[in-house]
């Protein structure tokens, strides 16, 4: 039992590459790729349900392992590579399946995460760490909810229940607005890293 919060990362990052390798698939068939309509339905209710239950365990990993004080030095590390591979999946295989609301702020979050990814690589050495901030585990959450919000919006024909379109529309530029915010608030705290990184490393000069 206490690795089962180990266990729910890795089984996050399983999940987001079949979740994005299930849009893949889906973008192709909307290329003219050979795959049935049955199929492409399956794949995009997989997509959306593999999406949902590694955000939520996006949480209860975390919440188990401070709870039973199991905390790693692996889940420190796996966690928020989880989150970033799972963010930058679903992004990626949203534009797979032609979704162009979530092109431009996408875009940002992906190289905000890459950026912030790569700035840690170099204080590493140096000895200086970057603590995850609340911000940066609210922006975290915030683009989950919008980018659920998107998926299951994008693929509302995939349930076989009634549409509106009109009221389908509306509602998918609310969850894109909703992503834009998160967009802002991700490129926010990436600017709150590269300042305390400007510190810390003005700190750590001699004399």
């Amino acid at each position: 039992m206490k690795q089962l919060p180990n266990v729910l990362t890795v089984l996050r990052l399983v999940l987001s590459f079949l979740m994005f390798a299930a849009m893949v698939f889906v973008g192709d068939g909307l290329d003219g790729g050979a795959i049935a309509p049955d199929v492409g339905t399956w794949l995009a209710r997989f997509a959306f349900a593999a999406f949902v239950v590694a955000a939520v365990t996006d949480y209860f990993d975390g919440w188990l392992a401070r709870r039973w004080g199991v905390t790693s030095l692996t889940g420190a590390i796996l966690d928020p590579i989880a989150d970033k591979i799972l963010v930058c999946g679903a992004i990626l295989g949203l534009l797979a399946v032609r979704t162009p609301g979530v092109l431009v702020s996408g875009g940002v979050i992906l190289f905000r995460e890459f950026a912030v990814s790569a700035l840690r690589e170099v204080l590493a050495p140096r000895g200086i760490k970057l603590p995850v901030t609340f911000l940066a585990k609210t922006k975290t959450t915030l683009q989950l909810v919008a980018l659920g919000a998107i998926l299951i919006l994008w693929f509302w024909p995939a349930w076989g229940l009634a549409t509106n379109y009109a009221v389908l529309g509306r509602a998918l530029t609310y969850a894109e607005g909703l992503f834009d915010f998160a967009a802002l608030v991700t490129v926010w705290t990436g600017v709150e890293y590269a300042l305390a990184a400007r510190k810390a490393l003005q700190g750590a000069k001699p004399g």
